[in-house]
């Protein structure tokens, strides 16, 4: 049975509150056909990705909008050296980050720069980051080498999706453009998705997805 809006609309509130990282006093919530909007104030940027997590994590949402305000107050407070001081030391230390990648930082928000050969390196960067005290925003601006031939990535992308039992996988449809995978189709959750973009950006030879999923419950 479908949920309606407002059943949706209790159920993301109730799991913003059940979510110790999100301050979920601060945070509304509005439900217009399955489709979840966030707005209000958060105190750091890590809660700010908490708080839409939460919200994905709830059955029946079909997508999830956030216009939440980075506000930081007190001791998360910190300069952009210091913010830039700490943003290299992560970055350094992180095992998965080649020394390729540098950031900067400007009024809080960290830019991302540099090159690297996996979508998961890039990842790694901006998770890394994400966490530091007075980060306002990320943007991750690191290009994706290929290195192998991507003659065969829908093939290799196919065939992870069934060697990894992704659900759903009959109705995912993969389309390859050099080494641009397109997911299309639709995912029963958030979850599925996911897991069909993370399968997809493992492939060797792949330096951009482009996920068309939609999500229908089922």
């Amino acid at each position: 049975m479908m949920k309606t809006d407002m059943q949706l609309k209790q159920d993301v509130e109730d799991e913003l509150a059940w979510d110790p990282k999100v301050n979920a006093a601060r945070i509304g919530v509005s439900v217009q056909k399955g489709a979840v909007s966030l707005t209000g104030e958060v105190d750091t940027y890590a809660e700010k990705w908490a708080a839409e997590d939460a919200a994905k994590r709830v059955s029946g949402v079909r997508s999830v909008a956030e216009d939440l305000t980075v506000k930081i107050l007190g001791y998360h407070k910190h300069s952009d050296a210091e913010i830039a001081q700490a943003a290299a030391s992560a970055l350094k230390w992180h095992v998965w980050i080649p020394d390729t990648v540098k950031a900067t930082v400007h009024d809080g928000e960290v830019d991302l720069e540099g090159a690297v050969e996996w979508k998961y390196q890039s990842n790694s960067a901006e998770e890394a980051v994400r966490h530091l005290a007075g980060v306002t925003g990320v943007n991750n601006l690191i290009t994706i080498r290929p290195h192998a031939d991507a003659a065969q990535v829908k093939e290799k992308v196919q065939a992870a999706l069934q060697r990894q039992a992704v659900e759903d996988v009959k109705s995912i449809h993969v389309s390859a453009s050099g080494a641009t995978v397109t997911l299309s189709g639709d995912a029963s959750s958030w979850k599925t998705a996911d897991d069909a973009v993370a399968a997809a950006w493992a492939a060797p030879g792949v330096n951009d997805v482009v996920d068309k999923l939609g999500v229908v419950p089922a």
